[in-house]
């Protein structure tokens, strides 16, 4: 979680992970902006190079080789990271639109959204043909291509609409890739169509004739069928037609033609080109909208005609940067002047390549060799980042408002201490109506009706059960953080068999300007709010205070039977029961390396979501298969949860280590040492564990230690009923849960808990 001793004074928002946008990003890494707020909006954690995407499909890269980690670079530059995808911007209201979760609010908006390959007018295409862009579209289908080719014989015929320079050098990696495939599995070459199709005069129209030529030459190329004058007008599958009435075989189809902008753009009200993409004066800002930047394929600079290629993306980043930095600092702006040629590296699918600029040309492995150095010149400015060197916070040099200005300096000045440090009224009476949390019958004073405290009515043959959690949020998006604290707090209600009646909030909020602050609040208010709400919890009140980091916790209330029945406790194991957990381990750890950018971004994703998963199906389903004990895995560890269980059970248990469910990464981390600062503490349970010499230095041990954030449900249940249980789990959603061991008589077991491979 990033932490700055500067107010928040200004939102920089960035829709989109582009070539332009992860070169700003870095520059903003280098030199941060006292006061800003970064925020990245992006479908994707990681995104490709195009430079290296043909090399990639070739086999001549590995797919991390060619992708920049965009949530890790966002760490480095104390940027927040939202996974999601923008659809549309309220620019009356300042404000992006996501597909999914609440909208982001901005001062200044910067675009770099790729293109999109235009479709329009060809029947089938939108059902039968690959785009190209966006990448990880495209990389999906080449990947089960690829699998198709392995696991089946028989004639293969692919096309490639498109015979600019993308879609040629598309068409000779996938030749030259899927031949060498082929020839790996003892099968012909031959056996391979593939089909170069454009609806020009020629291919490579833009290139000379002699760069068109030497392409041509190449072994790959010649093994390619070249269709010119192609106009494709309708697909089905299996064919394309073309305008004149030429009828192409093709089981797959790569569109790889000219681009347009996203739809969504249209209705934002920003001037667009002819091909749907954003107006931008020389500075890259909006000819509209002086709040809005676009750089990249989306950006269409008045007075130049760009062609879409990377190499121009990757030259706006560093003006992109400095005029974003102007505009906030209310400076005046640089101007971008595109070059007239550049130089283009076209991969021939084996390791060479033709270079062409202008008149000249060249060609051969040398080529080769020299586009591989420019790329992975570029590509190194994005590995091996790690989190700058805190400096004494500068003072804020931005353009602000009057008012702003003598908010800003009583946000910056010395904060009270006591009750006063609490947040705004208007702020947080603002955030909670904007969310509207649920009600319940058995709330008579609350939310609706806000008083001192919240008055529940305990149901009839109901008593009470109630626990309470608060921690400092370990990521950068309040919204994600909401629904992950919501879910921590939940999971011992869960655990003990309750239905969740009603919860109070206690958060801790970063100083800035009051809109900040309850943007913040909102955004943290309303992830909680969705999983209370799904849960059937009353958010009922709470208390919120300023503070340096952003934190947040809930005191929950829940119902059970007055009686205890249908209850789950701890103990109660019995030897023979299998233990089950529902959700995978090593949350702790990745969090800890990702605060030290040392982990991938979709490792520390897929953690994200992993926390963010509800509980309460999960406990109804262990409960339906007889669970006779449960504990949610939380800050203890499983193996210090475990012990929770088997001690006041009077058992021992088993666990496998080779069973357990770990999240992607999480053992790489674990090895090279990145732990959580908890992590010391919990091996105090080692004493309490045996294991075989063999599994002294398992790979996987160190994780029986490691805290978990809204950890699984881990249960004893009959082990007849097991399977089962597990099959259930899995149809539920949760798709790793595992049984990952049993429960011993005390007697057989030589310490409560005993590890197995």
């Amino acid at each position: 979680m990033t932490t700055s001793d500067s107010p928040v004074l200004r939102d920089l928002v960035l829709v989109g992970g582009g070539h332009a946008h992860v070169v700003a990003l870095r520059r903003f890494g280098m030199r941060p902006m006292p006061g800003v707020r970064i925020t990245v909006v992006c479908r994707d954690v990681e995104t490709p190079y195009s430079g290296m995407l043909p090399g990639y499909i070739a086999g001549h890269y590995a797919y991390d080789e060619i992708h920049i980690d965009v949530a890790r670079l966002a760490a480095f530059a104390g940027a927040r990271f939202y996974r999601d995808e923008a659809i549309g911007i309220d620019r009356a209201r300042k404000t992006v639109i996501c597909r999914s979760r609440p909208p982001v609010a901005y001062d200044l908006l910067s675009i770099d959204i790729g293109s999109t390959p235009q479709t329009d007018g060809v029947e089938g295409a939108q059902a039968h043909a690959v785009p190209v862009k966006p990448i990880d579209t495209f990389n999906a289908r080449w990947l089960a291509l690829l699998a198709r080719v392995r696991s089946r014989s028989g004639a293969l015929r692919i096309a490639v609409v498109g015979g600019g320079a993308a879609g040629v050098e598309l068409a000779l990696a996938i030749q030259h890739r899927l031949a060498n495939e082929l020839r790996a599995l003892g099968r012909d070459p031959a056996a391979l169509a593939l089909h170069l199709v454009e609806a020009g005069p020629e291919i490579l129209p833009t290139h000379a004739g002699a760069v068109r030529r030497a392409l041509l030459r190449e072994p790959c190329a010649r093994a390619i069928a070249v269709h010119v004058g192609a106009e494709v007008r309708r697909i089905e599958p299996g064919r394309l037609y073309t305008a004149a009435g030429e009828t192409i075989a093709a089981d797959e189809v790569v569109w790889a033609t000219r681009a347009r902008g996203a739809p969504w753009l249209a209705q934002t009200g920003l001037a667009l080109d002819d091909d749907g993409f954003i107006r931008v004066d020389a500075t890259l800002r909006s000819v509209t909208d002086p709040h809005v930047f676009a750089a990249g394929d989306v950006a269409s600079i008045e007075g130049h005609r760009l062609e879409k290629a990377g190499v121009y993306a990757v030259r706006m980043g560093p003006p992109l940067a400095e005029n974003l930095r102007r505009a906030l600092e209310g400076r005046p702006l640089v101007r971008y002047r595109p070059q007239r040629r550049f130089l283009s590296l076209i991969g021939t699918g084996a390791r060479t390549a033709v270079a062409s600029r202008g008149p000249f040309r060249a060609s051969g492995a040398w080529v080769w060799r020299w586009k591989e150095r420019i790329d992975r010149r570029f590509m190194a400015q994005f590995s091996g980042l790690s989190p700058m060197r805190a400096s004494a916070p500068a003072r804020p040099a931005l353009a602000l408002a009057p008012e702003e200005g003598i908010e800003a300096a009583q946000a910056s000045a010395m904060r009270c201490g006591g009750c006063g440090a609490k947040v705004g009224a208007g702020a947080l009476a603002r955030a909670l109506a904007a969310i509207g949390p649920r009600a319940r019958a058995e709330v008579l004073v609350g939310l609706q009706t806000p008083d001192d405290a919240a008055v529940l009515r305990v149901p009839d043959g109901k008593a009470l059960v109630h626990s309470v959690d608060f921690f400092r949020a370990p990521l950068d998006d309040p919204y994600r953080f909401g629904k992950i604290a919501a879910n921590h707090a939940l999971g011992d209600i869960y655990a003990m068999g309750g239905e969740p009646l009603a919860a109070t909030a206690i958060v801790t909020l970063p100083p800035g300007l009051e809109a900040k602050v309850e943007d913040t609040l909102f955004q943290l208010l309303a992830g909680a709010v969705e999983v209370l709400d799904e849960a059937g919890c009353a958010l009922v009140g709470g208390h919120s205070a300023e503070g340096r980091e952003l934190a947040l916790g809930f005191a929950v209330n829940g119902l059970v039977d007055e009686h205890l029945r249908g209850l789950l406790r701890k103990r109660g194991m019995q030897p023979g029961d299998a233990l089950v957990l529902t959700k995978p381990i090593g949350t702790g750890t990745l969090l800890a390396a990702h605060a030290r950018l040392a982990a991938r971004g979709r490792w520390v994703e897929a953690a994200i979501e992993a926390m963010c998963q509800s509980s309460r199906r999960a406990a109804r389903t262990l409960v339906a298969h007889g669970a006779r004990a449960c504990t949610d895995v939380t800050g203890f560890g499983l193996l210090g949860h475990l012990l929770e269980m088997v001690e006041p059970s009077g058992v021992a248990a088993e666990l496998r280590l080779g069973a357990l469910p770990l999240l992607e990464g999480a053992q790489e981390t674990a090895a090279a040492g990145l732990l959580s600062s908890l992590q010391p503490a919990n091996l105090r349970f080692a004493r309490a564990l045996a294991a075989p010499p063999a599994l002294a230095a398992h790979p996987r041990r160190a994780l029986l230690f490691d805290p978990q954030t809204a950890g699984g449900l881990l249960a004893a249940l009959p082990a007849a009923r097991a399977d089962d249980c597990v099959a259930q789990l899995r149809a539920e959603g949760y798709d790793r849960a595992a049984i990952v061991g049993r429960v011993l008589a005390r007697a057989q077991a030589a310490a409560p808990v005993v590890l197995a491979d």
